[in-house]
Order: structure tokens, then C-alpha cells, then sequence
């Protein structure tokens, strides 16, 4: 069952587990980067404005975060729920957090000179740098099409790695590396590429028009949001609407549904961490909340918990 952490929290996303019991993240609503202490008490570490969205501790040991540039927001049903660009939209851009001082430095605006408009997921490889996803924003009458991008942690480069992809969404990369994984929002499919090189794909066109191979689609009415990774492989989706986590299988098919939440369907992250990487964290965004839930099986431990 899970476990309350902490409440009162606006629009959480990209938590972090930290090697001290801690957990970062992001509150998108909140335009913060912030600290979720082991008895529950939240503490901003930096102001960002825009709409901070995905995080990951960098080799440097500072916080990469994606910032989407700001959702329009309301609310329905007792939960606070985003909508397309926001009338005070900033861009997106990747930018990095000291933790210690809360010292802001944006990093990426724009790629090949497009600007980025909503970067939503981050993973750093072994390389040290970064993998991340930029979703695009969605307006009354019109959606940007959405990509993949790699950039280098010292901010000596970024690149793309794929588009024309559907609200890319969650990211993430296999235990050995060698796989690229992306969930997208829209379409509640998992996608997996072949990494050649840092920043680099083997697409294969003949088994998708992304040049992917799909793992997963929902037959049911979903979207997918963040992913994680466990240690033996199988990928962890937080999926909308049906408040859990979809895990799927890196050969393809699903392995189970974990349900998360009674009263929020806006499930919309996990990261893994504990003594044993066997508890997951889990931000339930619509009512604020981090929650914590025993796992089936370890998580992959990231750069920063190795």
C-alpha cells in the first residue's frame, strides 16, 4: 500500500531520490525546485519560474532540470490540473541547479537554432551527458510536434537525437546503456532505440515511421507519462487515468499494473531509492502528494546513488 510522504505540494513532478533519505523535485505550479526531507517537510532549494518539469543529478553532482516554460492551470474535482501554454509562457530551456546555494544557470534554449518548447524528461548516461525530452506545447487550435535531444553536462553542446515524435514524454535508458527508451503521452506507447554512440541512434525504419520498435500500446484509454528503470531491465511508466504504473517488459508486453492512487489520477512519476533501491517514490500530481510504495523488485540505481 502506499505511503504518504508529504502533501500540500503544487503539481510535483521528477523526484529524486538522494543518498541522504531525501527526496528532490520539482513543483511545476509552484515554478520551484524543492527538498522533501525524511519527516515530510518541504524546503525550496531554488525559484526557477516557467514550469520546472523533469530533474537528474549530473556527474557534477549539481540538478539538471528540464523547464517546460509554464502550463495554463485550473481545477476539477479537488485537483490541480495543467493545460496547454500559458498566457506567460517563458520557453523551455535545460537548466542547472546548485543544490547547496540554489544558484540557477540556464544551459539550453535551442537546438540547431529551433528553440526548445518543452522539455519534460531528463537521463544522464554514462558519458556524462544528458538524454531529454521535449514534449513540445499544445494550444487552442494547434500542437508541437515533439523530439529527443542530447546534451553535454559543462554546456559545450546539444543535438538532436530524434523528432517528429508524438508528446515524447518519459526517458530513460537500459542497465547496460546500450537502449534508449521513450514514452509518449497521446499515444500511451513505449518506444526503444539502439544507441550507437552518446547522442546517437540506430533507427530502423522498416519497423516504425520514428524508426523505433514499440514495445508497448495501451488497448486501453491512457496516457503515459515520466519512467523509471529497474535493475533487471523492465520499464516503469506512470500512467494517467489509470493512476499507477505500467510495467513493461524490454523484450515487449506488459509485466503488471501497479495501482498508485484511489483519488488522483494524475500519476505522473516514480524514482526509485531505499537501502536496497527496493522503494519506490511517486508523484501524484493533481493532489499534491509524494507517496512511497514498496517495490517487487530493485530499481536501476542512477549516477547519483552509485
Amino acid at each position: 500500500m502506499p505511503r504518504v510522504v508529504a502533501t500540500g505540494l503544487q503539481f510535483p513532478e521528477g523526484p529524486i531520490a538522494m543518498p541522504d533519505g531525501s527526496v528532490v523535485l520539482v513543483e511545476i505550479r509552484r515554478q520551484t525546485l524543492t527538498r522533501v526531507g525524511t519527516d515530510g517537510r518541504a524546503e525550496v532549494i531554488a525559484h526557477l519560474g516557467g514550469g520546472p518539469n523533469g530533474a537528474a543529478i549530473g556527474p557534477d553532482g549539481l540538478c539538471y532540470v528540464c523547464n517546460n516554460g509554464g502550463f495554463r492551470w485550473h481545477s476539477a474535482g479537488g485537483l490541480t490540473l495543467p493545460g496547454g501554454q500559458g498566457d506567460d509562457y517563458t520557453g523551455g530551456r535545460i537548466e542547472r541547479v546548485d543544490l547547496a546555494t540554489g544558484r540557477v544557470e540556464r544551459l539550453y534554449d535551442a537546438v540547431d537554432g529551433f528553440p526548445l518548447r518543452g522539455p519534460n524528461d531528463i537521463v544522464f548516461d554514462a558519458h556524462g551527458g544528458f538524454y531529454f525530452t521535449d514534449l513540445g506545447k499544445g494550444r487552442s487550435r494547434d500542437l508541437d510536434r515533439g523530439g529527443v535531444y542530447y546534451g553535454r553536462a559543462d554546456g559545450g553542446g546539444v543535438k538532436k537525437v530524434l523528432y517528429h515524435l508524438m508528446t515524447p514524454n518519459g526517458v530513460g535508458l537500459s542497465p547496460d546503456g546500450s537502449t534508449l527508451y521513450v514514452a509518449e503521452t497521446e499515444t500511451a506507447r513505449l518506444w526503444a532505440w539502439k544507441i550507437r554512440a552518446p547522442g546517437e541512434v540506430d533507427p530502423t525504419p522498416a519497423d516504425s515511421p520514428n524508426g523505433g520498435r514499440m514495445l508497448w500500446a495501451s488497448p486501453t484509454f491512457v496516457r503515459y507519462d515520466s519512467l523509471a528503470v529497474e535493475a533487471g531491465g523492465n520499464v516503469c511508466v506512470a500512467t494517467l487515468h489509470d493512476a499507477g504504473v505500467t510495467v513493461i517488459s524490454p523484450a515487449g508486453g506488459r509485466v503488471e499494473f501497479v495501482p498508485v492512487s484511489s483519488d488522483d489520477f494524475l500519476v505522473t512519476n516514480l524514482c526509485f531509492g531505499g537501502p536496497d533501491m527496493r522503494r519506490a517514490y511517486v508523484t501524484c500530481s493533481g493532489s499534491g502528494k509524494l507517496v512511497e510504495l514498496d517495490w517487487a523488485r530493485p530499481g536501476l540505481k542512477l549516477l547519483q546513488q552509485r
